[in-house]
């Protein structure tokens, strides 16, 4: 009698679930256009299971904007960084999967020396070490050194509604040095190429398997317009980017440079070249380019080593100038890595009262910056220090530059609304659900005035840790199977080999299980957060679009006549205003040293102008005005503040016609009077 039932009802739930499927598919916009066009007629046996029935949706939405979530942050490929034995398991092989899910040698027969498990997940790094078809205890989501990427299960996420996957090109030489197993080079541009290289190919591997070059569903994009063409088809647009903690060999040796500035030219041109279009210019250690925004507990006091390992020095901290903070420094022993430490050396001990960063954006930060700006590429602002991001910040903003993401977290949140200001794009850690809800619901608000959907990074394969499973009598769990987010297709729990997953008794082990967090992320905090998500690929796109049409502007102050209230004088150096508008960044105009001064520029025409840029010397003002004035007697004040900081000042304000403008300063920030290195005037 049991038994009957039990296949009754297996076969009503199949009948549902094939006549659901059935419905939605042929709901779905342009699902109907080619037949299975998702299906590969090709797939490798044996191989996993997709647990997905029914047509990715295609085309855009009535608004004629692209739909799908972005992961805005991945490592496909990390499993060839750090010398090639750190994170073990290929997210392809031509070998088949039991070859491509298998683990790293030295982790037979027990996991006995599967030392980086015992160093970032505590206990004795002991696990089965099987892989394909048992996984008895991998991939998991709190194993940080498995491979959680495997094609089939980011083919289930694109299945289940994502559409922009970004690829970080990921390494750290320090920790290729020092673990005991690789066999490759520790070299970081090294591995960047082989990644990138290794990117290419598994598009090729997919393409395979739905009958040649350019038929698969993973396609490598290197433009904006080109991903909107992949997502319209109803593909996945994977746009590469690098994270890496000392990039051209941009490292830095007690604080002195190991790169010029010809070494970012061509490292920026190289990465260009294969197609890498964001971009983190620290991560982990200081370098040459800017200091980091710490890390804390455990993780941060190994990371701390590995720096003095790299730099010889470690993370020097300062009290904080205003409100944004880095994360707060752990004390303690260096996590197992004393015996590579100097004998004589110890781990400082920090203040709670001092959380920033000494180390902020470098002159050669700076010009990679600058340099990054002038090939169109994405800066990515996670993991730089609270100093080197407000200047980074600053610069952008000095020529409204929209190219600046936030794609795990790992910014200030202070920082947000300068982000969004400039046209930028802000996403999440894959956090738990409930904790994912309550800091999209805080930031809503800020989103809707700005017209910006939302976005998660995952970080999979980065050594982070994943939302763990709220338990299988959870009030409200995840229910299988269940719709998929845009209403095109079925999800049922996720097979491979002989291992079934599932998220409310797993947690998110690996990428296949997206888009069940996604759909518990609905269950616990409603559609609207899930609506959000699914405007993220448009918004993602608006930012790059919008980078990649920029373009420097015009200065109308550079050259222009300038008077002033005063001009300060010292033997064989001139300080005269128009040393403000030579566009020599090393000149300046400075005043006498008394409050109440002013630089006044003539345009010679009317222009209309809406932004101005202050680039100011040491000796700033705290409060001045911007005012502007068609005849040169009658002034409006457009912009003014009281609590200037000096360093790279942008005031933006509606369009207006004027000939002259005037800087007013008020108050000083020092003893002595103010200066200007430029003076920026700009009609957009």
């Amino acid at each position: 009698m049991g038994s009957r039932v039990v296949r009754r009802r297996s076969v009503v739930a199949t009948v549902l679930l094939a006549v659901t499927a059935l419905l939605l598919s042929t709901a779905a916009p342009g699902a109907a256009e080619e037949s299975d066009w998702w299906t590969p007629t090709a797939r490798p046996a044996p191989d996993s299971a997709i647990g997905v029935t029914g047509a990715p949706f295609t085309g855009t939405d009535a608004q004629g904007q692209v739909r799908g979530f972005v992961d805005a942050h991945n490592h496909l490929m990390s499993n060839e960084a750090f010398g090639g034995r750190l994170l073990c398991g290929k997210p392809f092989s031509d070998e088949g999967i039991a070859d491509a899910l298998r683990d790293c040698p030295e982790h037979y027969p027990d996991g006995s020396l599967a030392l980086f498990d015992f160093l970032t997940n505590g206990g004795d790094g002991r696990h089965d070490p099987d892989g394909w078809p048992t996984f008895a205890d991998w991939p998991a989501h709190d194993s940080q050194t498995h491979q959680q990427n495997y094609y089939a299960w980011i083919e289930r996420a694109w299945r289940g509604g994502q559409r922009v996957l970004v690829n970080h090109l990921v390494t750290n030489g320090v920790i290729c040095s020092v673990y005991f197993f690789k066999d490759r080079s520790c070299d970081e541009m090294t591995s960047i190429r082989l990644q990138a290289a290794k990117t290419y190919e598994m598009q090729d591997y997919i393409d395979q398997m739905y009958g040649g070059a350019g038929r698969g569903w993973f396609r490598v994009v290197t433009d904006s317009d080109q991903a909107r063409e992949v997502i319209q088809q109803g593909k996945l647009a994977v746009i590469l980017g690098v994270e890496t903690s000392e990039p051209f060999g941009c490292k830095q040796i007690l604080d002195i440079a190991q790169c010029d500035q010809d070494d970012i030219d061509r490292g920026l041109d190289e990465l260009y070249g294969l197609g890498v279009r964001s971009m983190f210019l620290c991560h982990k250690f200081d370098n040459a380019l800017c200091g980091v925004r710490f890390d804390s507990g455990t993780t941060g006091i190994a990371v701390n080593a590995g720096q003095f390992l790299s730099t010889g020095t470690f993370w020097m901290t300062e009290p904080c100038r205003g409100p944004q903070q880095d994360n707060p420094i752990t004390s303690g022993e260096a996590a197992g890595l004393e015996e590579a430490l100097p004998a004589d050396v110890q781990m400082p001990s920090y203040s709670a009262d001092a959380r920033c960063n000494v180390r902020g954006l470098t002159s050669l930060g700076e010009y990679a910056l600058r340099g990054m700006m002038e090939r169109n590429m994405m800066v990515e602002i996670d993991h730089m220090s609270v100093k080197a991001t407000g200047r980074a910040l600053d610069i952008l903003e000095s020529v409204s530059y929209p190219g600046v993401v936030s794609s795990h977290s790992w910014m200030d949140l202070l920082w947000s609304e300068r982000v969004y200001q400039l046209g930028g794009f802000i996403t999440q850690y894959m956090h738990g659900a409930e904790r994912f809800i309550a800091d999209a619901d805080r930031t809503k608000a800020l989103r809707d005035s700005y017209g910006v959907g939302y976005g998660f990074g995952t970080d999979m394969n980065g050594f982070g840790s994943w939302p763990g499973p709220r338990g299988a009598d959870t009030p409200n769990p995840v229910q299988y199977p269940y719709q998929s987010a845009h209403g095109g297709a079925v999800l049922d729990r996720q097979t491979t080999g002989e291992r079934t997953w599932d998220i409310n008794v797993d947690g998110a082990a690996h990428y296949g299980l997206v888009p069940d967090w996604v759909e518990e992320i609905r269950v616990l905090g409603g559609q609207a957060v899930v609506d959000d998500l699914l405007r993220g690929a448009e918004s993602y796109l608006g930012t790059w679009g919008s980078t990649e049409a920029h373009a420097p502007g015009v200065n109308l102050a550079t050259g222009s006549s300038a008077s002033a209230s005063s001009t300060a004088w010292k033997p064989f150096t001139t300080f005269v205003p128009r040393k403000a508008v030579d566009g020599d960044p090393k000149t300046r105009w400075a005043s006498w040293w008394s409050d109440d001064q002013w630089l006044r520029l003539d345009l010679g025409s009317p222009h209309l102008i809406r932004r101005v840029t202050l680039d100011w010397a040491g000796e700033y003002a705290t409060a001045y005005r911007i005012e502007v004035s068609t005849d040169g007697s009658v002034w409006r004040t457009v912009s003014s503040t009281s609590a200037g900081d000096g360093g790279l000042d942008t005031a933006t304000f509606a369009a207006t016609s004027a000939r002259y403008v005037r800087i007013h300063a008020q108050d000083r920030g020092t003893v002595w009077g103010y200066s200007l290195k430029e003076v920026g005037v700009h009609a957009t």
